[in-house]
């Protein structure tokens, strides 16, 4: 017994310690707006340690305001991390309209909205199987005002978002 509890203690160490890739939010931006919602743009950088390349299964997105998740969904198959290097990834998030409008509390005071973006990236790792690296950041976006919609023909914006 003794011989069987060192093993699966030797076992444990190494998971333990293998290195996984890690993962921030470099910039989100507001990409665009229009009939169907407000589209925002994160970049996220992973840094793959390993020197092959490693497949992401999907990115699941939580976008929370008030502790209230105002939009949430999953891209599939966005693509894989390349091999010993970072890789940013561009995640498209659609907030619809209907979501905004019930942050009218938030929107009142100061014209923005104050935001959490929680992405999971799902990869697929050799040996120990799909790993999830979450993400969580923060931030505030200033929305445009009326006369914005009513001027430009495309409804396209590249404003910064003022992070926290």
């Amino acid at each position: 017994m003794d011989l069987i509890e060192k093993a699966k203690n030797y076992v444990s160490d190494k998971i333990a310690n293998v290195p996984v890739p890690e993962a921030t939010v470099a910039d989100v931006d507001l990409k665009g707006f229009g009939l169907d919602g407000i589209t925002l743009l994160a970049k996220v950088s992973v840094a793959n340690p390993y020197g092959v390349p490693i497949p992401i299964c999907q990115i699941a997105y939580v976008v929370k305001s008030n502790e209230r998740v105002v939009a949430s969904g999953t891209i599939p198959d966005p693509g894989s991390l390349k091999a010993s290097a970072s890789t940013v990834l561009e995640v498209t998030v659609k907030v619809p309209h209907s979501a905004a409008v019930s942050l009218v509390r938030d929107i009142a005071g100061d014209w923005d909205i104050d935001y959490c973006l929680e992405l999971g990236l799902i990869i697929d790792l050799p040996v120990v199987g799909n790993f999830t690296i979450p993400i969580s950041y923060k931030g505030e976006m200033k929305l445009p005002s009326v006369s914005d919609f009513f001027s430009g023909s495309s409804g396209e914006t590249n404003e910064k978002v003022v992070t926290k």
